[in-house]
């Protein structure tokens, strides 16, 4: 299916790796220009070059910035110029009991997973409404909809996404801007796969063998796996694409059938 991204100008948070990355490459295949974004200034030239070795000639520059860090996000912003597909993807995650997440620890990831979403959506709104067109997308996660006990703080953040993106969707009534959510499933990205094999380590456990019996307790997945990062990229490529018209203030799922509602 061609999505006619050709000309596009893309940003997407949070996307030297995963799904961030995986969407990147998405959005380039795909004929747009693409902006990256990472922390680390060496991991983020390593993803320029990864992604214009995938598609030379394209358009791939990088913009480094800590999204807990206000005075980076103003940086970055001051660099972005304009753009029409946002991707709202940078994230924080860990497990962790609800009595042992400090408030400073509940800020940061409030700033991170929440206060990115606003301030990127706030730069770019307005340009998208006077231009007549633009996509918005923030990746969420199943965890802010069924929130587990030992990632609470985590998942309040996601459910905020949410909400978030359901109010932004109310201000582009009749035009061809659009706003809508991703509800990813357990995803196997870097990070999780780096997150497992630490524990594998100290179990003295094959990683594979724990890969795979942490996704078999997840009882109501469908897939009874790990959903790869290309999976939810799919899904976001669509969103981002004029074929995805018709849709707006929804929160899609890429979920793998782990929630067990129909909605």
């Amino acid at each position: 299916m061609e999505l006619e991204l050709t000309g596009k100008r893309a940003f997407v948070s949070g996307s030297t790796e995963g799904i961030g990355y995986a969407i990147a490459a998405g959005l380039l295949h795909a004929g747009a220009d693409v902006v990256v974004n990472g922390r680390d200034e060496q991991r983020l030239r390593g993803a320029v070059d990864a992604l214009r070795a995938l598609r030379p000639g394209t358009d791939v520059t990088g913009i480094a910035a800590d999204f807990a860090d206000a005075e980076q996000v103003r940086h970055l912003i001051g660099r972005l110029g304009e753009i029409d597909i946002l991707v709202n993807n940078v994230g924080i995650f860990d497990v962790r009991t609800f009595a042992d997440v400090t408030d400073e620890e509940w800020q940061r990831y409030f700033d991170v997973n929440v206060m990115s979403g606003v301030r990127l959506s706030r730069h770019v709104l307005d340009g998208m409404l006077t231009r007549g067109w633009g996509r918005i997308l923030f990746v969420s996660s199943e965890s802010g909809i069924d929130v587990p006990a030992d990632m609470t703080h985590y998942g309040a953040t996601k459910a905020a996404m949410l909400a978030l993106a359901n109010g932004l969707a109310k201000s582009t009534r009749g035009t061809s801007v659009t706003v809508n959510s991703i509800v990813g499933g357990p995803t196997y990205s870097q990070g999780v796969a780096r997150a497992i094999e630490q524990i594998a380590r100290a179990q003295g456990m094959d990683p594979a063998d724990l890969k795979q019996a942490i996704a078999a307790r997840n009882t109501t997945s469908l897939l009874e796996r790990f959903i790869e990062p290309e999976e939810i990229a799919h899904l976001a490529l669509y969103l981002a694409s004029p074929r995805a018209s018709a849709t707006n203030g929804a929160a899609l799922r890429a979920d793998g059938g782990t929630l067990t509602t129909i909605l």
